[in-house]
């Protein structure tokens, strides 16, 4: 590559580049993608996945933010067909712009563990669009998102995720695969969304209120850390021991909460006088 095209990681963007071949393949491997696939790859950087992802015959929208990238990316694949560049920040991207049939979506990323986590929340709200999503992520995020109830890893996030997705954790990529290297390691993750929620909430928004409120101070109990929501007569209507601490409770039981919650807010509203 030309001078002009050498490029940088930038701290503030969390930059750091994938370059070994061997992890290349095995991330490409667990992807599988297929021609006639469409594939929306978050954070391509120098196009280390893009290039074997347009490899495989699939259609491939890349979203990245570094201003300094798009000219490396469209040297490098601008002339390919079904690739299409978009800068912009993923945060805010809309997926619905696409134009996707439902669940048709393959999301891939590398992504830089400083927005990780709003971007997995900010993709959850178009869960209906995607396929599947497999993203690679510092070590201790995957751990919590695959994790199950009951120990530390649990936790909003791990709630959430599940109750939109099955969550595979597929492998980890030691910080060597990098340049330059980062001071954690990573793990590639599949998050799976539901074709039929396992658990469906009759207002999820209310479901990640509860959860919200139950982990902020997760060492408290259910009666305690929910008591502005729900009251113990509430909590026990709902087949939940008030007693438990959050990380006890599995998803189903969050969702009771919240469907507590949801008949207590309607049968107030119902209890006013109109104009109230």
């Amino acid at each position: 590559m030309s001078e002009h095209f050498q490029h940088r990681a930038r701290k503030r963007f969390g930059q750091n580049f994938l370059h070994d071949a061997g992890v290349i393949h095995h991330i490409l491997r667990a992807i599988h993608a297929l021609p006639g696939e469409r594939l929306v790859e978050i954070g391509p950087g120098q196009g280390a996945l893009t290039e074997g992802l347009l490899g495989s015959g699939a259609q491939l929208d890349v979203i990245e933010l570094d201003f300094d990238l798009i000219p490396i990316l469209k040297h490098k694949f601008g002339a390919v067909p079904g690739f299409a560049l978009h800068q912009g920040d993923a945060l805010k991207f809309d997926f619905a712009s696409l134009n996707p049939e439902p669940r048709s979506l393959r999301v891939v990323g590398n992504l830089p563990y400083n927005i990780s986590t709003p971007l997995i929340f900010h993709l959850l709200e178009h869960a209906g669009l995607f396929c599947d999503m497999h993203f690679m992520l510092q070590k201790e995020v995957v751990q919590r998102l695959a994790a199950t109830p009951g120990g530390g890893d649990w936790g909003r996030l791990s709630i959430m995720v599940q109750y939109h997705c099955r969550v595979e954790h597929l492998f980890n990529v030691g910080s060597g695969a990098f340049k330059p290297a980062p001071k954690v390691d990573s793990a590639i993750v599949r998050l799976v969304p539901h074709a039929v929620l396992p658990h469906p909430a009759k207002d999820h928004h209310l479901l990640e209120r509860v959860v919200r409120e139950a982990f902020n101070q997760r060492r408290k109990t259910l009666r305690n850390t929910l008591k502005a929501l729900l009251d113990s007569d509430a909590i026990e209507a709902a087949g939940v021991d008030g007693s438990l601490r959050p990380e006890q409770l599995d998803v189903a039981a969050f969702v009771r909460l919240a469907d507590q919650l949801s008949d207590q807010t309607l049968k107030h509203a119902a209890e006013q006088p109109n104009g109230v």
